[in-house]
């Protein structure tokens, strides 16, 4: 049976898609909190409005609502870090990526209490995916996921100078054909934004575990700078200015580049 947070639409292109970071449920834990802003505030912002488009292209679509803050479905169960020597987030966050703590003193979560969120959150999701790659490998000789991902253009802790609009992560080249790979990468350069592959941004464990080009599964990660598509702050952001409200007209020219890479991804895969 399905949890209430996690949401699953089937569809039968080739194509599944990841919407891990978009979640603001905090799941009771408000009162631990610094505040529940804060909590909230590196979520992967209007991420699910962006590629709401992705149902009319057949696409399947795999979200969960929960927040990053409870846990990151897109780290390393075991708490190991994916980028060692770099700034980073971990399992179950006790710190944005400003640095700022997360909980009140004394608050902080205990390993038998991650334990419970990787039991109760993490583990459904990644079933949910594996479920979902194994129906679609039922259908499809190959098949494409892709893992959405937005951040701030400008985040000194985790990297320096502005990052490029579009981060495609494939591990260095190991969860992706080198030809998808190549495809996605010659929409990005016609899209008349920066972008960069296997950069600062390579892929979570979303992509490095599930991307088995071996097997059939090629895994893509796509982190979007937030000024891409929304009208971004220049500084870190406040409760009064941070998220501002989705816009479809300004974030019309990112949505078009991004279903051209679904299409591209689908049609790769159906051949």
């Amino acid at each position: 049976m399905t949890p209430p947070w996690l949401t699953v639409k089937q569809g039968t292109a080739p194509l599944l898609v990841s919407i891990p970071h978009t979640g603001i449920d905090l799941a009771g834990l408000e009162n631990r909190l610094v505040s529940p802003w804060l909590g909230r505030r590196d979520c992967d912002w209007w991420i699910d409005n962006l590629y709401d488009f992705a149902t009319d292209l057949g696409a399947t679509i795999v979200h969960t609502a929960i927040s990053r803050t409870v846990i990151d479905v897109n780290r390393d169960p075991s708490g190991v870090s994916l980028y060692p020597g770099q700034t980073t987030t971990g399992l179950c966050p006790t710190e944005t990526f400003d640095g700022d703590p997360l909980y009140r003193m004394g608050d902080e979560p205990t390993p038998a209490e991650i334990d419970r969120r990787r039991e109760t959150y993490f583990e459904p999701y990644h079933a949910a995916l594996q479920a979902e790659i194994a129906r679609l490998r039922g259908m499809h000789d190959k098949i494409v996921l892709y893992d959405c991902h937005s951040i701030r253009s400008v985040l000194p802790r985790l990297f320096e100078g502005t990052l490029p609009v579009f981060n495609l992560g494939t591990n260095d080249g190991k969860s992706a054909d080198p030809a998808l790979q190549e495809k996605v990468a010659a929409v990005l350069a016609g899209a008349g934004e920066s972008w960069v592959i296997n950069g600062r941004f390579k892929g979570g464990w979303i992509t490095r575990s599930f991307g088995q080009p071996q097997n059939s599964v090629h895994a893509l990660q796509m982190e979007l700078s937030n000024r891409g598509y929304m009208r971004e702050p220049d500084e870190k952001g406040s409760p009064e200015n941070w998220p501002v409200p989705y816009d479809a007209t300004y974030a019309a020219p990112i949505r078009a580049t991004l279903k051209t890479i679904l299409e591209t991804a689908i049609d790769w895969a159906a051949r």
